[in-house]
């Protein structure tokens, strides 16, 4: 998997970078081998800051993952860095797992509605 990381407002130093490749690159094992070298994920780190709290500044994590017809993206806002890193990291992991789960049981579905149908059927042995 393909990882390019982005920062706005903000240096992307050597540390960053390697705890990105760290948590995203786990995201890997969850994906289908036949799309495991094609998939990409971009992710942004940006700092923002709300003026109604005085100073105060916020990171933003968002990962945008696409791996063959997958295309997910996740977002997260927090105070400290890394907890935005692992938060988007659960949220799209979250997502790919939801995302097997529903093309597991529409197969599951669609192989019980053709085994209802042949039951139908009279068999000569």
């Amino acid at each position: 998997m393909r990882i390019t990381t982005k920062a706005t407002n903000t240096t992307l130093t050597p540390a960053i970078l390697q705890y990105v490749e760290k948590k995203i690159g786990n995201v890997e094992k969850l994906i289908d081998e036949a799309h495991r070298d094609a998939a990409r994920a971009d992710v942004e780190i940006e700092v923002t800051t709300h003026h109604h709290k005085a100073g105060e500044s916020q990171f933003r994590a968002e990962v945008n993952l696409h791996a063959g017809d997958m295309h997910l993206r996740a977002e997260e806002l927090h105070a400290d860095l890394y907890a935005a890193i692992d938060a988007v990291k659960d949220e799209i992991t979250r997502s790919i797992v939801s995302k097997k789960g529903k093309q597991q049981s529409r197969l599951r579905r669609g192989g019980q509605k053709i085994k209802d149908m042949l039951k139908g059927f009279p068999w000569r042995g």
